[in-house]
This record gives structure tokens, C-alpha cells and sequence, in this order.
């Protein structure tokens, strides 16, 4: 299956394991038809950025990662047998799930945090980091995606159970851009394979700008492609990290079996 699977309790601990790059292709050679994307896996920020001038709290939070997604993608991946493209650097210096002209991408102020070093940044600035970390993880991306040459995209995302002082009921979300396939899929599986609160684009839609890897990578190839939101306080021990992933890996394989007259990878899912 290739490389191991690499995880630890502080996310940014696994940079060591990588290096400088800002992505990291595990398992490439998977032979299943599912790609995975992880995009937010880690809250590392190069000391280039001196820390963006937040303190242990914001780094910590949801903020700067997507706690507990990345190591249920990589469960997940081992179920499959499926790639994961996974970020390693926090998406506070450059969101890859963001394009570079988006403010998202690298902003100013996330929920009730304020990012000092992402305050007035020049277009130089931006470039850099555009270049740094986003051209990095598309073409790595890009380059496993057109070397398979069919299959599907799921990304792998968790979210927060309190945002703005909202408390959000939704335990998984499914989520889609204009290709609703995949997602339809998962949905209609979804009641006999997960005991998750499972709804269709919650607690995100396409017009929060959140499906931009689906629609830069997925859409224009025709891969049937979704992404996957958890709410991270289910996922926040490695026990239910794992009991999270098997029973997305049940949704995945019923959704891809039924799916399959339109993939031709011809890889077991």
C-alpha cells in the first residue's frame, strides 16, 4: 500500500515526517477508484510566518485546522486502499480549498479569531504565498488526479459544534457543487450505514466558496466527487476517529457500487 500512514496528537508534529513541503500524497499507488483530499490536516505554520502572531488557543482551534479530519481520512484511506492528498501547512497561512483570490484564502479574521499576520498583506505577500503553498498542493494534486485518469474525489473536512455562538445539530455533512451524483448517493445510503446526523450541504453550501477542490479538479475531469464535513467534537479521540471512518467507508463503498456503470477506474473501491 505504500507509504505509512503518518498521525500524532499534535498536528503540527507530523511537519517533521514531510519536511518543507506542503503536501504530502500518501498511499499513491492505492488501488481504489476514490481519491481522497485533505486539506486542512495540519495547523503547521512555517516559521517564515513567526507564528502569524496568534497565540496557542488559536492554533489549537479550528481555526487553523480541521481537528480530527485528517486522521479519519487516513483511516478511511486504509479502508479503501485510497491515495490521500493531505495539506501540512495551516490553512491560516493559505487555505487550499480556497483560489488565490479569494480573501479566504489567506484571512484576516477567522470566527472570533484575529490573524495578525495575515493583517494588510501586500499583493507580493499573497503571491508568495500563493506559490509557497497553494501551486505545490494543485499540481500535486493535479498530477495523481491525471495519472489515475478516472475515479472520484471525496475531500474530508470537519467543522466546529458552536460557531459565532450558534450551536449546529448536523453531525455530517454531505456536500456538492453542480455535479450531485456522488453526494445523492451517500444520502440515500446514508439511513441504514450511519448513526450521524447526516444532511445535505450543512453546515456549508457551494456559495460559502467551500467546494472549490470539487469544482477546480473534479468538475471539469466529470469524476463524481463530494465533500465530507464532520463535526469535530465526534471525532475528537482516536476510538471514534476510527468508528467515524468505518462507517463512512460503508457509505462510500454502497455510493461507488452504485455509481460504477459511471467510473471506469476499474479499481475496487
Amino acid at each position: 500500500m505504500g507509504d505509512q500512514f503518518v498521525t500524532a496528537s499534535q498536528p503540527d508534529m507530523r511537519q517533521e515526517a514531510y519536511g518543507a513541503s506542503p503536501v504530502h500524497i500518501h498511499n499513491a499507488d492505492g488501488a481504489s477508484a476514490v481519491v481522497l483530499v485533505c486539506e486542512h490536516a495540519s495547523n503547521h505554520i512555517p516559521a517564515a510566518y513567526g507564528g502569524l502572531g496568534i497565540d496557542a488557543s488559536a492554533r489549537a482551534s479550528h481555526a487553523a485546522y480541521d481537528p480530527g479530519a485528517f486522521e479519519v481520512a487516513a483511516h478511511l484511506g486504509r479502508l479503501l486502499d485510497a491515495p490521500l492528498v493531505a495539506g501540512t501547512v495551516s490553512r491560516l497561512v493559505y487555505d487550499c480549498n480556497r483560489p488565490p483570490e479569494a480573501p479566504s484564502a489567506m484571512p484576516a479574521r477567522s470566527e472570533r479569531f484575529v490573524i495578525p499576520g495575515n493583517q494588510d498583506l501586500s499583493e507580493s505577500d499573497r503571491a508568495a504565498r500563493v506559490e509557497t503553498v497553494y501551486r505545490p498542493f494543485e499540481r500535486a494534486l493535479e498530477g495523481l488526479l491525471d495519472a489515475r485518469g478516472s475515479g472520484l474525489l471525496i475531500t474530508v473536512h470537519s467543522f466546529t459544534p458552536v460557531f459565532n455562538g450558534v450551536r449546529r445539530d448536523t453531525e455530517l455533512g454531505i456536500l456538492h457543487d453542480a455535479d450531485t451524483r456522488l453526494a445523492d448517493a451517500m444520502l440515500a445510503a446514508a439511513p441504514g450505514l450511519v448513526s450521524m446526523r447526516t444532511e445535505r450541504n450543512v453546515p456549508y453550501d457551494a456559495s460559502d466558496g467551500v467546494t472549490h477542490t470539487l469544482v477546480r479538479h473534479a468538475l471539469g475531469r466529470g469524476w463524481p466527487n463530494a465533500m465530507l464535513e464532520i463535526r469535530n467534537d465526534l471525532i475528537a479521540s482516536p476510538g471514534r476517529q476510527a468508528q467515524v471512518a468505518e462507517q463512512l467507508h460503508a457509505l462510500i463503498d454502497r455510493a461507488v457500487a452504485h455509481l460504477q456503470p459511471d467510473n471506469q477506474q476499474g479499481g475496487r473501491p
